[in-house]
């Protein structure tokens, strides 16, 4: 673990920045987690300083247990940039295009094999990225090619406007319940909705 962050910690910061959003401190759009923190807790145990965290457009959490200061997360949410954090210092990428993430975070654990480097890439998806042809041409191209990175699927049961289950009529996912070396996959329920805190309209 690389932080000292509880679950109430990461249920607070949540919570004010909700609060803030609601009250229209925040003019960009937000994507909140709850529910997930126990199973967030877990995936960073296994997340050391020097790897690199990947993530897309809900990523708060993820800054929070690399090792970013609350205060500076919160500063960059005010500032607008809640979809796209990045901070180099801790190892922390973000991108807000769906999947666009996903070969960043491959180039990087190329790299990272091709320079020898003892490092690891830790990718964070939702489900319906998960489902896309690019994810699945990553995960496999990183799974031949054995590079040091794990993909993490965070199924929340949401995507913009749709249900992912639905949209592809599979009522069981690709990574649900099933055993991947490079893949994690766990389910949960979030208060939230998909964009925003429930109060101001948002897509």
């Amino acid at each position: 673990m690389i932080t000292q962050l509880t679950k109430q910690d990461l249920i607070d910061f949540e919570t004010e920045i909700a609060d803030l959003f609601n009250q229209a401190h925040i003019r960009a759009p937000v994507h909140l987690y709850s529910g997930n923190e126990d199973a967030m807790l877990a995936v960073f145990r296994d997340i050391r300083e020097e790897d690199w965290v990947c993530c897309s457009w809900r990523s708060h959490y993820q800054c929070l247990l690399k090792g970013v200061p609350c205060e500076e997360v919160k500063k960059e949410i005010l500032a607008g940039r809640s979809i796209s954090l990045c901070f180099p210092q801790q190892r922390v990428v973000s991108s807000a295009i769906v999947t666009g993430i996903v070969p960043i975070a491959v180039g990087i654990a190329l790299a990272i094999k091709r320079t020898g480097g003892g490092n690891r890439v830790h990718c964070f998806m939702g489900d319906m990225t998960s489902e896309t042809g690019i994810v699945h041409e990553c995960i496999k191209y990183s799974t031949n090619h054995d590079l040091p990175i794990r993909f993490i699927v965070e199924d929340n049961e949401k995507s913009v406007c749709t249900e992912t289950r639905q949209v592809w009529n599979q009522p069981v996912l690709t990574h649900e319940g099933t055993k991947h070396p490079k893949v994690v996959y766990y389910k949960y329920a979030t208060k939230y909705p998909h964009a925003g805190a429930g109060v101001r309209v948002q897509f």
